[in-house]
């Protein structure tokens, strides 16, 4: 089903969702704020499939890479905030898919985005979601959902 991850780069749930693909031999890519930004500094090079925006910053880099997929996960622990809210709202303005994982919910995280990515025919999964910084477990447990996505 996915054949491409993209996603914004940043620490966290987006760079997990990275390196998922990256280590499930699946293509990779999205778009970087200019500059290659991320919160930990920039954005390592070995990371040659992104691309980089000329102009804007997060907000705008968010808003290609939704429209650049087929849908969006967004992974948290509890409700959307910030910029994970700012990615559901550029979905809807875009009328894209997406689904909220919440880490901290009841459900299995996996078969939930399995299910998703089934019904709507994911094959450009966005990854998106919370920072490092804001949620400190977060790479970790999106790398093995994705991966156990992509098997």
């Amino acid at each position: 089903m996915i054949k491409k991850i993209i996603s914004g780069g940043q620490t966290g749930a987006d760079i997990a969702g990275v390196d998922a693909a990256i280590e499930s031999n699946i293509s990779y890519g999205g778009w970087l704020p200019k500059g290659r930004k991320a919160e930990n500094g920039i954005v390592p090079e070995k990371y040659s499939a992104f691309q980089v925006m000329t102009r804007g910053g997060y907000p705008m880099r968010t808003e290609q890479n939704v429209k650049d997929s087929d849908g969006t996960v967004i992974f948290t622990f509890g409700k959307l905030s910030g910029g994970s809210s700012l990615t559901k709202k550029y979905a809807v303005k875009n009328k894209k898919p997406w689904v909220h994982i919440d880490l901290t919910a009841k459900t299995n995280p996996t078969e939930k985005l399995k299910n998703w990515v089934i019904d709507w025919d994911i094959q450009i999964l966005n990854v998106a979601g919370k920072s490092t910084s804001k949620a400190p477990n977060i790479y970790g447990l999106v790398k093995s959902i994705i991966k156990d996505v992509l098997k």
